[in-house]
This record gives structure tokens, C-alpha cells and sequence, in this order.
């Protein structure tokens, strides 16, 4: 009799024990962390690139016609990189937009007195001694490269002091020649967007502007 009893109690227990394994919902495994506590996680070059390609904005983007009405202006030109980065920082919270660019623009770098190639060096030591006899003493003759047998009678920043040393080389009886020397520079210009026709109120005080730089109308960006 308490064998049998017991054989019923482990077959009811067998059968729970099935049921409960069959029908119970399976629990979920703890997730583990990705990466020890301090340690970044790492991106996938195409995660990278896509977060990239969509990049959050700080600012709601205007709508075409905001952007139509926008009116545009070019500050500069800059000579040097540094002052237009000055100017754009000052700038860059009186306008709605604002970009720097990079043009050339050929400057002149002073004034060259001279005469012309003579057809040979003996010809140009000729010339050279008929200075010597006129007490003229600042000249040079080159003597080498794509301006041999020239005569340099001198270089100068100012076009005045230029055309004065001609003048005076010429009452002697010669005939010099004068040069403009140029070179072509880097400049820097500041292109901004405003709301309207009117410069911001402190513009002048809070953006440092060369003397030689203005403020004029451009293209929309």
C-alpha cells in the first residue's frame, strides 16, 4: 500500500515538473555590458560614415524663402590669414551666416630702373664705362640668366623716386627704362548673410577692419 502511494506522488510530481518546463515562459538571459566600465565602444567605419552623412543640427534650417530674402556682403580684402580670422570671429555673431575664402591678386612689389639687354656683353661694358664717366657709380651689370647684359640702375618701393632716378639718367643722355615689379599674393575675404540692407549697429567697433579693406555686395551663399 505505501508503495503505491509513493508511485503516485513521484508520477504527480514528474507530471508538474513537465508542465511546468513545457508552458513556462522562458526567461531572458541578463544582458551583458559591451565594454568594461570606462572603456568606449567600438563604431564600424559605415556607423561612423552614416553618422557623418546626417549630421544633427544646432539650429532649426532655414527655409528657401528665409534664404531668399538674405542679403550678402564680402568684407576684406585680408592680407594675412591671421587678421581675417580676427574679423570672422568678431563677425561671426552680429550675421546670420558667414564663410572665409582665399583669392589671389597680384600687388606691386616696387619699381626697377634699368637698360635694356645691349646685343652683347663687350656692349655692355661699353655702356656700363659711360656711366662710370658721367660719375654715375649705382649700377650693375648682369652678367648671367634671362636678364644678361642688363644694366640695373637701381630698385624702388616708391614710383616717384623711381621716375626721379630715370629723369636724372636721362638728362645725362641715356635711356633708362622703368619697370613695375609685381608678384601675385595670397588675400583673404569674409563673406557674410544678413537679415537686411543695414549693417548690425556696432559693426565698425566690434570688427577689426584694415584700413585698406571695405565692406561690399556679393552673391548669396
Amino acid at each position: 500500500m505505501f508503495l503505491r502511494a509513493l508511485f503516485v506522488l513521484l508520477l504527480a510530481l514528474n507530471i508538474g515538473a513537465g508542465c511546468w518546463l513545457l508552458f513556462a515562459a522562458p526567461r531572458e538571459p541578463a544582458a551583458l555590458p559591451a565594454t568594461d566600465p570606462g572603456v568606449p565602444s567600438l563604431q564600424l567605419l559605415s556607423e561612423r560614415d552614416a553618422a557623418a552623412a546626417h549630421p544633427e543640427l544646432d539650429s532649426v534650417p532655414e527655409s528657401d524663402a528665409d534664404l531668399a530674402n538674405d542679403v550678402c556682403r564680402t568684407l576684406g580684402p585680408f592680407q594675412t590669414q591671421a587678421d581675417a580670422r580676427a574679423a570672422a570671429n568678431a563677425l561671426r555673431p552680429l550675421v546670420k551666416r558667414s564663410r572665409t575664402r582665399e583669392t589671389q591678386q597680384t600687388q606691386t612689389r616696387g619699381y626697377w630702373v634699368y637698360f635694356a639687354a645691349a646685343p652683347s656683353r663687350e656692349a655692355a661694358l661699353a655702356t656700363a664705362r659711360q656711366l662710370a664717366d658721367k660719375k654715375v657709380r649705382d649700377y650693375y651689370v648682369v652678367t648671367a640668366g634671362e636678364q644678361q647684359n642688363m644694366i640695373s640702375l637701381g630698385l624702388f618701393r616708391d614710383q616717384n623716386n623711381a621716375e626721379r632716378r630715370r629723369a636724372e639718367l636721362a638728362a645725362l643722355g641715356f635711356d633708362p627704362k622703368v619697370n613695375t615689379r609685381t608678384e601675385d599674393l595670397p588675400v583673404y575675404w569674409i563673406d557674410f548673410a544678413l537679415s537686411g540692407e543695414n549693417l548690425p549697429a556696432d559693426f565698425a567697433a566690434r570688427v577689426p577692419i584694415p584700413h585698406d579693406a571695405a565692406v561690399a555686395p556679393t552673391t548669396c551663399f
